[in-house]
This record gives C-alpha cells, structure tokens and sequence, in this order.
C-alpha cells in the first residue's frame, strides 16, 4: 500500500536587538524551533532510509544560510567595542560611538552589513577630548605637554613660597582638569631669634609677629659683650631664621710697650673689647706701623707698631740733595735722616763730564752710600768746589 505524505516547512523570522556602546541594534534570524518540530512530524510519518534522504538539505540549511554573515567589524583605535557579538546578519545596521574621553570626528557614525558579508565604508574617528588651558601659577610655574584627555600637569613654586593645594592635575573625560590650579604663598617665619645682651635690627619694618622669606637683619651685642657668630640673620625657605650668634664679654691684658717708644697709657688693667691705646716714638725714631692698637674678638692686641732709627750720613764732604734741597753735608744738622727719608748723592759721568744725582734710602738706621760717589779730597772740596759733580753741568 502506498502512502504520500505532504509536509511544508514555514521558516518564521524573529527580531533580535543588539546593543553597540549605548545604541540598540535590530537583527533579524531563522526561528529554529519551528522548524525542528516540522522535521519531528515529517520523520514519524516516514520510513527511516526515505527520512534521512528528505532530511538531509535541511540538516545542512543553517550552516549554508551562514555563509554571508558579517563578522565582528574591525574598527579604529577609540572607538567603543565592548558588546559586539561574533557574528551579525545582512541587514544589520550599528550606530558607533567613542569611548569615553573621546570625540568623533569625520563619519559617518552608521555602518550596515551587507549581502555579501562586508561592512559598510566608513572613516569615523575619535580623537581625545581637550581640556583648556590651565591658568597660570603666580609665583610658581606650571609644565605640561599637551592638554588632550589624560594628559598629566605639575606645578612648581618659586624659591620662597610653598604650595598650597594639588601638586597635579590630570585632564578627565568630560574635558575639566581633575583638581583647580594651586596657590603659591610665601614663607613665613616667626620672629627672629635675639642671642642674651643682643639685639637684631631688621632691614625692613615688620608689622606683628610674622616675618617673610628673604628678610635679613643685623645682630649687635651690648657694651661690653663679643658677638660671637654671624652678625647677620635671615629667614629661610625652610620658615625658620638662620641660628642666632652669642654674646660673651672679652678683654685684653694691659699692653706691652715697644723700644724707643712709649703708650698714651700706663694703665695696669684689663681692657675691654674694641678699647684702644697709642704709641709714639721718642725723638728721630719715626713709628712704623698703626699707631694705635685695639682689643679684639678673640681677646688680643692689634698688631703693635715699632719705632725706627734714623741714619747718620758718615761723610765729611759732599754736596746732597735732602728734602728737594741741594745742601753741603755740614749745613744737614743734626746729622742725620730719618727712616725711610731718601737723600741722593751726586756722582760723576767721565765720559760726557757732567754730574747726576743718585738716591738711596735710609732702612731702619742704615744709609748706603751710591758706589758712583767719590768724596773729593779737602782742597778740592774747599778751593775747587765748582768742579765737583754737584756744581758742574747735570748729565
């Protein structure tokens, strides 16, 4: 007996959403389980050899009807791909979009899937959101690259000023810096230390007790005590002021006297710090030094002068230049220069026969007398004076 059996299959399509960044998608597709349930009926009113015939082109539909999806677009950097599936369906259409902290420039912004598996053209790009420029830092500086979303800027205060708030700030997807501009203010430092017996004097007035960066003063001590340190303070940029100095009391033993002079005070007793005597010289001795002293810091005496002897000029005759004066040597009375003081004697040129004078110096009691000089016998100093080197024609 012959049986014939009619079975027809109804492909039903059903809507699917698919979701890209913040958009929803529609894709349409095959409803399967209509259709396993045709292939169900279809098999218990079939033998099993002629089943398996008819059923083999619809085992093989689905994978056959897969062959034109499109897969999973490839997209420029920064743009969103999270949520994209495997596969889409001709007929699809996907909105892009930027990830976060980017723009899209260019377009279009809509790509479809085509019969052929291919997507849509399309030149969408998302460039990094900018934030605006930062304002700048009074008394401070500010350093960056570039402004673009998560660029990174630092600030710096000048010397003597410390920062208040965030030392960066990074720009944020919404195109704003993370934190506002700091402050830079200025150091400030308390009042200056005052060592015991001192004082300090400020360069600048100051008003309460706050003090500044930079400002400097100047430390005395009271009479009779020593600064000991430096005498001039400042505020650092740490707030604090430089160490103070101390003040001690100094003083120096009674002074020594010096040879051939004597001090404007015989006093036995301590001297304070900064006190003063004097010496002098007793009669053609000329001082040679300072000839005052002085206490100091360290509880010693200046260097102390000395007294110099004069010279005598061993000579009998001669015609000497002594004080721009051109004089005979017995006319010199007393008989003597004094130390340092130059005299010149004259000598002779024989060749050119003309005189010239040469000088020489008197050093701590010594007078040397030029090698050139000759001095003329008794006659013809006293009758032949005119012939003498001082007299004749100078070279």
């Amino acid at each position: 007996m012959r049986h014939e059996t009619c079975v027809t299959f109804f492909p039903v399509i059903a809507q699917t959403a698919v979701t890209v960044g913040t958009e929803t998608h529609s894709v349409w597709s095959r409803d399967h389980s209509k259709e396993q349930r045709s292939v169900r009926t279809f098999l218990q009113r079939m033998e099993r050899p002629l089943a398996l015939i008819l059923l083999f082109p619809f085992l093989y539909f689905p994978t056959a009807a897969s062959d034109n999806v499109c897969l999973r677009p490839e997209l420029a950097d920064n743009i969103e791909k999270d949520g994209l599936q495997r596969y889409f369906s001709p007929g699809v259409e996907l909105t892009l979009s930027c990830k976060q902290g980017y723009s899209p420039e260019l377009g279009p912004r809509k790509i479809v899937c085509g019969i052929s598996g291919e997507w849509t053209k399309t030149r969408l790009m998302c460039s990094p959101k900018r934030c605006p420029y930062p304002d700048s830092l009074s008394n401070g500086e500010s350093y960056y690259e570039d402004i673009m979303f998560q660029s990174t800027i630092n600030y710096t205060c000048n010397e003597g000023y410390t920062l208040t708030g965030n030392r960066s700030a990074t720009c944020l997807s919404n195109g704003e810096w993370s934190t506002p501009v700091p402050q830079c203010k200025p150091v400030t430092c308390g009042l200056a230390p005052i060592p015991q017996f001192g004082k300090i004097i400020y360069d600048k007035r100051i008003r309460g007790n706050t003090t500044y960066y930079g400002l400097k003063g100047t430390y005395t001590c009271l009479p009779p005590y020593v600064l000991f340190g430096s005498a001039r303070g400042e505020c650092t940029v740490s707030g604090e002021w430089t160490k103070a100095p101390e003040c001690r009391v100094v003083t120096c033993p009674a002074p020594e006297n010096i040879d051939m002079g004597f001090l404007s005070s015989n006093e036995e007793r301590d001297y304070d710090y900064k006190e003063t005597v004097r010496y002098g010289c007793n009669e053609d001795y000329v001082l040679d030094g300072n000839f005052q002293i002085v206490c100091n810091q360290d509880g010693n005496w200046s260097k102390k002068p000395s007294c110099k002897a004069p010279c005598r000029v061993g000579l009998e005759r001669a015609r000497i230049l002594y004080k721009e004066k051109k004089i005979w040597i017995e006319d010199l009375n007393p008989n003597r220069v004094l130390h340092n003081e130059i005299i010149s004697f004259y000598c002779m040129d024989m060749d050119r026969q003309c005189g010239y004078a040469v000088s020489t110096q008197c050093i701590e009691g010594k007078l040397k007398i030029p090698e050139c000089f000759e001095q003329p016998s008794a006659i013809h100093y006293k009758l032949q004076s005119s012939s003498l080197p001082s007299e004749m024609k100078q070279c």
